[in-house]
């Protein structure tokens, strides 16, 4: 496969996968505002640094309220990472190679592109943010299944899953910290007491309620961290978005498992091995946040091997840095 073709795909998968986590993102935000305002009134700028955009965030608007944020992170065409500029991108990648990709999956990200930049889109948002937020992870969900029984499951189709599950640890590692940063700020409050709604917002979040409930019956923030951490079942977990991108780097490069070749397959195996034996007590007591910041430091680096090992060069956008709290976040211009 041409290293063009194999970017593009790579980079459509993250890009989409992106925008279904700056929907979830808002959706957690919107919950906690509808569920507790007073509590979580001050919630919408932590939002914008924890995404890394705050400094863009600021040129164009005067403070960040409900209203602003959601706009710049859905709908703004000059923030790079807002669903909007995601799905462009997106498109523009799907397009760039629809002999690679099913005429189906091409549609499918057609359409979802559409649905977002139609004039209706602002109004949409204003009158039923719910449904609209709704409806973009609902679109990003059907293009991974279209894909998946569409595309022949080759090397593009790894390349497609190393993407998405790339972007998914490090959302996933994200929506952890969106909560800490929001309701236990400080290292010594780690551990404490916090109401079981919020932790269940959390979850349903990442569409993970009715299987945290099945494997641990009761919400406790342990439990919570462990199942959205380091469970090994469930799709969306990092340890599982890692352990499976593993397996993919594997079948493109052809390299015996538990061996490498090269710094993708060692940076991925790093991490599936500290996330495999760590232990959730021992991540909260020494800080949540600070295992998180490092785990993403070391994401960032293993995107930048997958550019420079199967790409051959740095794509421009791994210079726009998504996070303050340290990401690879990258993508083709």
């Amino acid at each position: 496969m041409l290293s063009r073709v194999a970017e593009s795909i790579y980079w459509m998968a993250r890009y989409i996968e992106r925008a279904e986590n700056t929907a979830r993102y808002i959706d957690v935000s919107l919950n906690m505002s509808l569920d507790a305002p007073i509590a979580f009134s001050d919630q919408w700028q932590p939002l914008i640094s924890i995404t890394g955009n705050l400094d863009i965030f600021q040129t164009t608007y005067a403070q960040a309220d409900r209203e602003s944020v959601i706009q710049f992170l859905a709908l703004d065409p000059e923030n790079p990472s807002s669903i909007l500029s995601c799905l462009r991108t997106a498109r523009e990648n799907a397009r760039s190679i629809r002999e690679a990709i099913s005429a189906d999956t091409w549609e499918q990200v057609n359409r979802f592109y559409l649905m977002v930049s139609s004039p209706n889109a602002s109004r949409r948002i204003k009158e039923s943010p719910g449904i609209f937020f709704a409806d973009v992870k609902r679109y990003s969900q059907l293009i991974a299944g279209v894909a998946d029984a569409t595309t022949s499951h080759g090397e593009g189709w790894h390349f497609m899953q190393l993407g998405r599950l790339i972007e998914r640890a490090d959302n996933t590692s994200r929506l952890l910290d969106v909560k800490y940063y929001l309701l236990l700020p400080s290292v010594e409050e780690v551990g404490g007491a916090v109401d079981d709604m919020e932790w269940s917002i959390l979850l349903r979040s990442a569409t993970a309620l009715a299987m945290y409930r099945r494997r641990f019956g009761e919400i406790t923030p342990d439990n919570v961290v462990d199942f959205l951490l380091l469970d090994p079942e469930f799709p969306r977990s990092v340890f599982f978005c890692i352990e499976h991108a593993e397996v993919s780097v594997h079948a493109i490069t052809g390299t015996p498992p538990g061996s490498f070749r090269n710094p993708v397959e060692r940076g991925v195996g790093q991490l599936r091995s500290e996330l495999a034996y760590a232990q959730v007590h021992d991540i909260i007591t020494a800080g949540l946040h600070e295992f998180l910041d490092n785990f993403q430091g070391q994401l960032n680096h293993v995107g930048d091997a997958i550019s420079e090992t199967f790409f051959g060069w740095r794509s421009q956008s791994q210079a726009q840095s998504q996070s303050a709290v340290s990401v690879g976040a990258g993508g083709q211009a």
